[in-house]
C-alpha cells in the first residue's frame, strides 16, 4: 500500500485564544519601538516573551517560500512549513505592529523631535532594564570554554554598537529614490530580528528617518511599497541566520545581543548636541546634563520600572501558555 501524498501533519502547540489581545498589545509595543531611534523592536520582543517564537515561525515561512520556489517537493513542502507556523501568534503581532506604525508615526515623530531629552530618557531606562532579558536566557557555559573569551565577545559587541550609534548625524535626504529606500529598508528591518540594533537609528543615520515617517503619515503608497519590498527581502535573508545562531550557538548569540543592547545606550543618552547647535560638536555628541534634567531622569526610572513589570508578568504567564 502506498502512502498518501498529503502534506505531513506536524504537531504544533496552539496558543490559547485568550492570548490574542495580549499578543496584539505585544505587537503594538514592538511597532512603537521600531518608530524610535535607538530602540530595537527585537529588544521589546525579547522583553515581552515572544522573540524566539516569532523567529521560529518566521523561519518556517521563509523556508516554505524557498521550497515553493526551488523545491524539492514544492507544494507539499510549502504547506508543511506553513502548518508549522504559529499563526495565532504571528497574525495578532503583525496587526498590533501595523496599528502602531500607521497610527502613531506622526505622534512618535513629534515626541522624539519635539522633546528629545524626555524621549531619550524614557527609552534609556527601558533599554537598560531590558539587558537582563538575554542574560537570563543564557544556557550553562560549556566546560572548557574560558570566561574571558565570552567577556571579550560582549565587550566587542558593546564597542561595535557604541561606534555604530555615533553616526547619527546624517542629513535628511529630500525625495529619496525608491531603490535607495528599498535597500535602506532591507538593512533597517534586521533590527526587528536583532535586539540592540535600532532600525530607526539606521534610517536616521542615512537621512531617511523623517522621510519614512512622513511617507507613512501621508500614506505615500509608492514609498511604502518600496520600503515593504526591501524589508521583506532583508527579513527573509536575516531571519534564517539568527534562527541558525540561536539553535547552534545560543550562548554566544545571546551574549552578543546583550552587548549590542548595552552599546546602543549611547544613542539614548538624553543630553546630546544637535546639528548646527551652538556647541559646534555636530549632531549626536554626548553632553553633560543640561535643562531639563529631572524630567529625563524620572522618565528613565519609569521606563525601567515598566520593563521590569513586563518581565515579571511574562514570567508568571509562562505556565499558562504551555
Amino acid at each position: 500500500m502506498t502512502r498518501s501524498s498529503a502534506p505531513d501533519l506536524v504537531p504544533v502547540v496552539r496558543r490559547p485564544l485568550w492570548l490574542l489581545p495580549i499578543d496584539v498589545a505585544r505587537g503594538f509595543l514592538i511597532g512603537m519601538a521600531e518608530l524610535v531611534p535607538g530602540v530595537s523592536g527585537g529588544t521589546v520582543a525579547l522583553v515581552t516573551g515572544v522573540y524566539e517564537q516569532l523567529i521560529g515561525s518566521a523561519n518556517h515561512v521563509v523556508t516554505g517560500l524557498r521550497r515553493l520556489v526551488a523545491g524539492p517537493d514544492r507544494w507539499r513542502g510549502f504547506v508543511t512549513e506553513l502548518r508549522r507556523t504559529d499563526w495565532l501568534l504571528i497574525i495578532p503581532v503583525l496587526v498590533g505592529m501595523a496599528a502602531a506604525v500607521l497610527g502613531m508615526a506622526g505622534i512618535m515623530s513629534s515626541f522624539v523631535t519635539g522633546s528629545p531629552e524626555l524621549a531619550r530618557g524614557l527609552f534609556l531606562g527601558m533599554v537598560a532594564a531590558s539587558v537582563v532579558v538575554p542574560l537570563r536566557m543564557l544556557p550553562a557555559r560549556k566546560e572548557g570554554r574560558p570566561a574571558w573569551v565570552e567577556a571579550l565577545t560582549m565587550l566587542a559587541a558593546i564597542v561595535a554598537a557604541f561606534v555604530m550609534t555615533s553616526f547619527a548625524g546624517g542629513a535628511v535626504v529630500e525625495d529619496p529614490a525608491l531603490p535607495l529606500v528599498a535597500v535602506a529598508a532591507a538593512v533597517a528591518i534586521c533590527a526587528l530580528v536583532l535586539p540592540g540594533v535600532s532600525g530607526s537609528f539606521f534610517l536616521l543615520a542615512v537621512g531617511l528617518y523623517a522621510p519614512t515617517l512622513a511617507a507613512v503619515h501621508e500614506r505615500n503608497l509608492a514609498y511604502m511599497g518600496a520600503f515593504a519590498l526591501g524589508a521583506a527581502a532583508g527579513l527573509a535573508g536575516f531571519v534564517k541566520v539568527i534562527h541558525h545562531l540561536l539553535e547552534h550557538h545560543r550562548r554566544t548569540t545571546l551574549i552578543v545581543m546583550a552587548g549590542l543592547m548595552i552599546g546602543s545606550l549611547r544613542a539614548l543618552w538624553p543630553w546630546q548636541s544637535t546639528a548646527g547647535g551652538p556647541d559646534g560638536k555636530g549632531a549626536g555628541a554626548l553632553l553633560a546634563p543640561y535643562a531639563p534634567v529631572l524630567g529625563p531622569v524620572l522618565l528613565a526610572v519609569l521606563g525601567a520600572v515598566v520593563v521590569i513589570v513586563l518581565i515579571v508578568v511574562e514570567d508568571r504567564m509562562k505556565p499558562a501558555e504551555r
